[in-house]
């Protein structure tokens, strides 16, 4: 999952131009989304693939691209950092 995360926050960051990207802000959405998106694991290279191809459905993508959408809100909203003016 986090794979999946981290190749679409950059996608998903391009469309709010006034969020800070610097390495904290950007770990802090990656982790905010990751808590709200379901675990996946997987121990076999059979299960590896099943995940991929799941993950390549358009309602599993639609969902990351949400959570990361939210998590941008929340951390632009609250950054753990002083705003840059």
């Amino acid at each position: 999952m986090e794979d999946v995360v981290l190749a679409k926050m950059d996608q998903v960051l391009d469309q709010y131009p006034d969020c800070c990207r610097c390495e904290q802000c950007r770990r802090d959405i990656a982790i905010l989304a990751l808590n709200h998106l379901p675990a996946h694991y997987v121990s076999t290279e059979k299960g590896e693939i099943f995940t991929r191809v799941q993950a390549m459905s358009f309602e599993y993508e639609v969902e990351v691209i949400q959570q990361i959408a939210k998590a941008i809100e929340m951390v632009s909203a609250h950054p753990r950092h002083e705003k840059k003016a």
